[in-house]
């Protein structure tokens, strides 16, 4: 499908053309793809969900400009830019991408709006607080269509389109088994995110209180 997107976002410099020539330079042809399908998902979910299109599209091209920067480029571009870097951050640069890709949007694409550049910088991690197109660019980048087929993947990307923030706990809960079964480092943020979006998504019945079950 092609992906619901304006020639040039009204607060960018560039159009996009000129981003993908950039990302042609900058990013493997595989990772080039899963910008695009990322693109045309947030595009996609922003529909469905009565946001704007254009913002959810170009957020969702820009959000990997920084995947490929080597770590000492990441750290060098967030202590300049004053960015909050934790220890985990500085084990794990790579977890500063999505943050510093936010910088290369404004500063390499003139890009300005607040919005776009939030959900840039939410991708990865996501955050405590953050507004629906965040939501939908943090959904996008885990739940486009190349990250499989499985029936897990299947059921949380019908939860994306029913409940946002129900999607994204539930997308950081399967990060977080992830991490833990690889024995990776954990950013806080990402429980942080988790909580914040499971205390302001609907409420669930508890495992205990489902039919069949019995509370121990």
């Amino acid at each position: 499908m092609t992906p619901l997107v304006t020639t040039r976002p009204k607060d960018s410099l560039c159009d996009r053309q000129q981003v993908l020539a950039w990302l042609t330079e900058n990013v493997p042809a595989p990772r080039l793809q899963h910008i695009l399908r990322v693109e045309t998902m947030a595009a996609e979910l922003a529909l469905h969900h009565g946001l704007d299109v254009d913002r959810a599209a170009w957020a969702g091209l820009l959000h990997d400009l920084a995947k490929y920067f080597p770590p000492e480029r990441l750290l060098s571009m967030a202590r300049e830019a004053g960015l909050p870097i934790t220890e985990v951050d500085a084990a794990d640069p790579h977890l500063l991408h999505a943050d510093v890709s936010a910088l290369v949007a404004r500063q390499q694409f003139g890009v300005t709006d607040e919005q776009v550049l939030a959900a840039i910088a939410n991708h990865t991690l996501g955050q405590a607080g953050m507004d629906a197109l965040s939501c939908v660019v943090f959904l996008a980048d885990s739940l486009e269509p190349g990250r499989g087929q499985t029936v897990e993947l299947e059921e949380l990307r019908k939860v994306a389109h029913q409940n946002l923030q129900e999607a994204v706990w539930r997308v950081c809960d399967r990060t977080l088994l992830w991490l833990i079964d690889q024995h990776r480092l954990i950013h806080p943020r990402m429980i942080l995110t988790r909580n914040w979006a499971m205390q302001v998504a609907p409420a669930k019945p508890k495992k205990s209180e489902k039919k069949g079950t019995t509370k121990v």
